[in-house]
């Protein structure tokens, strides 16, 4: 299956698997590999949700596979979510360079990755920062008052925000991979 992109509008009509317990912190063996070529230019990545990471500062995304490419990470994106159950599946994927710069990001849906359009200026990347640290603090208020479904879907909400926010270095280069994968 194809990867698609996730437009302004109905961005937020999606909806992702809440996941019942705590998020995943180990992915099997054979997705997480450290050992990668880091000679290759992007790294497919996951968040790492521990708790130890977390409460340290030391929380890195979870590199999953390295590419020579962006076509090759967008495909290899697509390859790992359809190995996943779809209930063990990440919520989020990005691809980063070799500077640990943001590239593109998305969700993973059933069978593809609904890829996040980069915001194209700094004035917009500044609106989505304050949008998603909105929607943080609603989600945070939502928790307070025992609402946890409403406080997950705010986080993914914040979560599907920032991905837009891709390194201005590869704003342009991303718009036009997803007009392509389109």
């Amino acid at each position: 299956m194809a990867s698609r992109a996730v437009g302004d509008p109905d961005m937020f009509d999606h909806s992702f698997p809440a996941p019942t317990a705590a998020l995943p912190n180990q992915l099997p063996p054979m997705f997480v590999n450290a050992a990668a070529d880091t000679s290759l230019a992007f790294a497919l990545t996951t968040p790492d949700h521990s708790l130890v990471a977390a409460m340290s500062g030391t929380a890195r995304p979870l590199v999953l596979d390295r590419f020579a490419s962006l076509a090759e990470a967008m495909r290899g994106a697509i390859v790992f979510v359809d190995q996943f159950a779809f209930d063990a599946r990440p919520p989020m994927l990005a691809i980063l360079d070799r500077d640990d710069r943001l590239v593109l990001a998305g969700a993973a849906t059933d069978g593809a990755v609904a890829w996040c359009h980069p915001v194209i200026s700094a004035a917009e990347a500044r609106a989505v920062v304050t949008e998603a640290s909105q929607l943080r603090a609603q989600a945070s208020r939502a928790a307070d008052w025992k609402e946890h479904g409403l406080s997950q879907r705010l986080r993914q909400r914040a979560d599907l925000l920032e991905a837009r926010l891709v390194d201005p270095l590869w704003r342009a280069f991303a718009t036009r991979a997803l007009q392509v994968a389109a």
